[in-house]
């Protein structure tokens, strides 16, 4: 059975037999027989981290404590469905995440006052993602923009079709408003420099 563990940039949990480079959790959102609920989160860290523990230790795709596994494609999609990375098994992506958001705010980089910031502004209570309308060009690489009911990673001139199998072809980054799906906080520290992990299929 495929399970619902894939992470969309549109904040959707779906069932895709497609496998990504990172995975994450926001708490124990399963149910025993490895389905989700109606709940999203159980607390406020969204991580990301490695497919594979530091210490080799294998949990199953639903582990039955601690945890409930998700997946993304890569580390965009992650940051844009409201994650950030996690500060044990990423900890260089992690202190280069916490330098960036020092930079883009100006405040001192500590976990809950950071993860309290983005679930702010990436989720509503009744588990709606947060979208913003924003002018293209102001836009930083690697955030998302829905376009033409489609979710597109922005990177120089050019957006990227979503899918979640790998990225689609360039095209030309739309001008003027757009929607954005990306988290305001995470557009400011994609802007102070943080360098996402992205999936091979991204062309030039």
């Amino acid at each position: 059975m495929t399970l619902q563990n894939r992470v969309l940039p549109t904040g959707e949990i779906v069932a895709d037999p497609a496998r990504g480079l990172l995975t994450g959790n926001r708490g124990i959102i399963h149910r025993p027989d490895g389905t989700l609920g109606t709940a999203r989160w159980s607390h406020k860290h969204w991580l990301v981290c490695t497919l594979s523990h530091p210490k080799g230790i294998y949990h199953g795709p639903m582990p039955d404590r601690g945890w409930s596994a998700l997946f993304f494609l890569d580390e965009a999609v992650a940051l844009t469905a409201g994650h950030r990375p996690c500060h044990y098994c990423r900890r260089e992506a992690y202190l280069r995440w916490t330098a960036a958001w020092q930079r883009a705010t100006g405040a001192p980089p500590e976990r809950m006052a950071m993860d309290g910031a983005l679930h702010k502004a990436r989720v509503t209570r009744n588990r709606a993602q947060i979208r913003q309308e924003a002018e293209s060009a102001d836009l930083p690489d690697f955030a998302f923009i829905l376009w033409n009911d489609r979710a597109h990673l922005v990177r120089g001139h050019h957006v990227h079709p979503y899918d979640p199998k790998g990225y689609g072809a360039p095209v030309q980054r739309p001008g003027g408003p757009v929607t954005v799906l990306t988290p305001a906080p995470t557009r400011a520290v994609l802007a102070a420099g943080y360098m996402p992990v992205l999936h091979p299929s991204l062309t030039a």
